[in-house]
């Protein structure tokens, strides 16, 4: 990992090279010695994208907040799709409670889509995540109801959540607290991305633990 001298200013949108300035995942790619790039190799492709949402749809005092998260991120990622649905899932609950009408519906939606994912998972980090979508629907009942009728119209569909579903619920959270009627909207999020850095790396921890335990017990 690059260790760089100061500490970088960040500014939203893709930059070319730095000295047009950097969005929050070109300095991650930056200290990972990655080309310099925002979507880069180095972190999980939610995330990142969750990343430069907030990045973006942050003023410059939020953003500046963002900094010493970088290097949190470097390094930090998975293959396995559980993952997206779990960061989608802590972005529409976070969003769920205040957005506006029209995008607590989609948000309901896609909350009762990923609890119907890990419905069968007990491990601890989804028992929270499930308790955190379960205080975001109750928080909004207008828009869960219309989320449970929307869903038994349409049909079950088979289990499971693509990454675009996932990363589009991503989308609308965050652009549903930037805009929300509240007097902290960069507050909620860094506390956001804050969050999702945390559940990432607890998960990342707990899976490159059980591959180690397999191999053991395969020895």
């Amino acid at each position: 990992m690059a260790h760089p001298d100061v500490m970088p200013i960040l500014s939203p949108g893709r930059h070319r090279s730095p000295r047009h300035g950097a969005c929050f995942m070109e300095f991650a790619s930056y200290l990972a010695g990655e080309r310099w790039s925002d979507h880069p190799a180095c972190t999980h492709g939610t995330l990142a994208h969750l990343a430069r949402m907030v990045n973006d749809r942050t003023g410059e005092a939020g953003r500046a907040r963002l900094t010493p998260l970088i290097p949190t991120v470097v390094g930090l990622t998975s293959d396995d799709p559980l993952l997206d649905v779990l960061l989608a899932m802590r972005a529409a609950s976070a969003a769920l409670p205040i957005a506006a009408e029209e995008r607590q519906r989609s948000q309901a939606v896609g909350v009762r889509a990923a609890l119907r994912v890990l419905a069968e998972r007990n491990d601890e980090l989804a028992a929270e995540s499930r308790e955190l979508a379960e205080a975001a629907l109750r928080a909004a009942p207008a828009a869960d109801a219309w989320a449970i009728q929307f869903i038994e119209q349409v049909g079950r569909s088979r289990a499971g959540m693509t990454v675009r579903q996932c990363r589009d619920i991503v989308t609308g959270a965050v652009d549903g607290i930037a805009q929300a009627c509240v007097e902290d909207p960069d507050d909620r999020l860094v506390a956001l991305l804050t969050a999702a850095v945390s559940d990432t790396e607890r998960f990342v921890v707990a899976g490159r633990r059980r591959t180690g335990e397999r191999v053991l017990s395969s020895r």
